[in-house]
């Protein structure tokens, strides 16, 4: 969707005009019309809430649109203008409009307002229509653009910044829509280093060859089912202090997962193809930064493989070798995502020497179980930055819910015939797969482990996305830059 400020109406602008409503707060200076029908619908400006009407002004019929912000006073205030945006664009995407007018002075918005309920409009407009030819006219998108009138000071800029954000989340969302014989881990690649280009970003891709050089048994032996080739993909953005140590982000990128040989039962394997989503979340959160030239060191790597069942596939029992050198004894080839975040781990570690490490991964359906579609799973070894990402998730609306880690779930990993198991029995599964990866954390190094399973992937609309990838992760990690790094 397209943004364009302009400094008050013109001939030609667009003929539905939106205003910004705080609740129970209706203008007074709005058209009888409007304000008898939305009383009479009663609308009382609750965050979400739409209502429009036609209004003559000046001999001239304007379709006037009310968009609900809630009370103005609370911590949610830019949530709720996003909601308020995001309201607009889901009521008029298909209504023949190609363009609506925000009338940003007669909302009362400051800057940052306004480039809230422009991220709301343009995150909820996002549709991926690629493969769709047969619509109905009623139902294709014709909303391409919103006209800010009467923007205040510096709205112009803070929309700069928000939409390097929006277009990470859109990329994110592109990725974990696409399906699995579009989006494997070449096209991955290829498709990150197509998006990246110009950007002064750094692009590292390491192939079967190299990755088996470097010992990555636990990783390789993931992909070894699939005729696709497995890839190791950090994006590197070195926008900070020439002496400060990198934080890094690590995505399990899994772009399609039978289970291999432990295979999982057909009903619904098609969402596998989003079990790459902590890989794409971590492409799109780099995106945002690399675009929004972020004053911070950070790596973005994702472990690319795909999980099938071919007669080369690995086996339950099979004990394999990761890059670190400790042995797993694999029970279950359907917890495949620790195996190639382990890996992924252990290389970036030991290439980018970070001082904090977040990995994000659609892991465990248990975390399905514990959290629903509501909030991710934060693991931490380390107090300070869970906090600073739970923080970060309230801020972003990416929330999170702290677990445990402790030995005595540590136990349940011990393997009778090698350093571990890849499994750790029918108990706090979520858990366990956390355990299993900080066995990989070399130096007390500061890691968050963040399972995403519940998140990357709506069955229904939301807030600000439709049915099916919400982009989740971005805006977490974006701002939990800015909070920690200043950048």
């Amino acid at each position: 969707m397209d943004i364009e400020f302009r400094d008050s109406p013109e001939t030609g602008s667009p003929r539905i005009v939106a205003r910004i409503v705080e609740q129970d707060k209706l203008p007074g200076d709005l058209p009888l019309t409007i304000a008898e029908g939305a009383k009479a619908t009663r609308f009382t400006g609750k965050a979400g809430q739409v209502f429009d009407g036609f209004a003559d002004e000046n001999g001239k019929l304007v379709r006037l649109a009310l968009a609900g912000s809630g009370k103005k006073d609370t911590e949610s205030r830019h949530a709720a203008l996003e909601k308020a945006g995001a309201a607009l664009a889901a009521k008029y995407l298909t209504s023949g409009e190609s363009e609506i007018a925000l009338d940003a002075a007669s909302s009362g918005l400051d800057a940052s307002e306004t480039a809230a309920v422009l991220m709301g409009a343009r995150l909820r407009s996002w549709r991926w229509d690629h493969y769709r030819t047969k619509l109905r006219d009623e139902q294709k998108r014709t909303l391409t653009k919103v006209v800010v009138i009467g923007a205040p000071d510096g709205a112009k800029a803070e929309w700069e910044d928000a939409q390097a954000v929006a277009t990470g989340v859109e990329f994110t969302r592109e990725l974990v829509a696409e399906p699995a014989n579009i989006i494997y881990p070449e096209s991955f690649v290829e498709r990150c280093a197509k998006r990246f280009e110009g950007t002064g970003a750094e692009l590292v891709v390491l192939d079967d060859a190299e990755m088996e050089k470097l010992g990555m048994g636990a990783l390789l032996g993931v992909g070894l089912g699939s005729e696709r080739p497995s890839r190791m993909l950090a994006i590197k953005w070195m926008g900070g202090a020439k002496d400060e140590a990198p934080i890094a982000f690590v995505g399990k990128g899994v772009t399609f997962d039978t289970g291999g040989i432990s295979l999982k039962p057909g009903p619904g394997m098609e969402d596998m193809k989003w079990d790459m989503g902590g890989a794409g979340a971590v492409a799109g959160a780099m995106l945002a930064l690399v675009l929004r030239k972020a004053k911070a060191n950070v790596i973005g790597v994702c472990g690319l493989v795909e999980n099938m069942p071919d007669g080369k596939a690995m086996r339950p029992g099979d004990v394999i070798t990761s890059m670190s050198g400790q042995t797993i004894e694999v029970l279950n080839t359907d917890a495949e995502g620790r195996l190639v975040l382990c890996d992924a781990l252990t290389w970036v570690q030991n290439e980018f020497k970070p001082a904090r490490i977040v990995d994000l991964a659609t892991l465990t359906g248990a975390m399905l179980v514990a959290l629903g579609s509501e909030h991710a799973g934060v693991f931490s070894n380390n107090d300070d930055l869970a906090d600073d990402l739970l923080h970060a998730g309230k801020q972003s609306g990416d929330k999170l819910w702290r677990f445990p880690l402790a030995p005595e779930y540590d136990k349940l990993l011990d393997s009778p015939i090698a350093d571990m198991k890849n499994i750790g029995g029918r108990y706090a599964g979520s858990i366990t797969a956390a355990q299993f990866l900080g066995r990989f954390i070399e130096n007390d190094t500061p890691w968050a482990h963040l399972d995403v399973a519940g998140m990357v992937w709506a069955d229904k609309p939301g807030a600000t996305w439709d049915k099916g990838a919400t982009g989740y992760g971005v805006r977490l990690l974006d701002r939990f830059i800015r909070n920690t790094v200043k950048g």
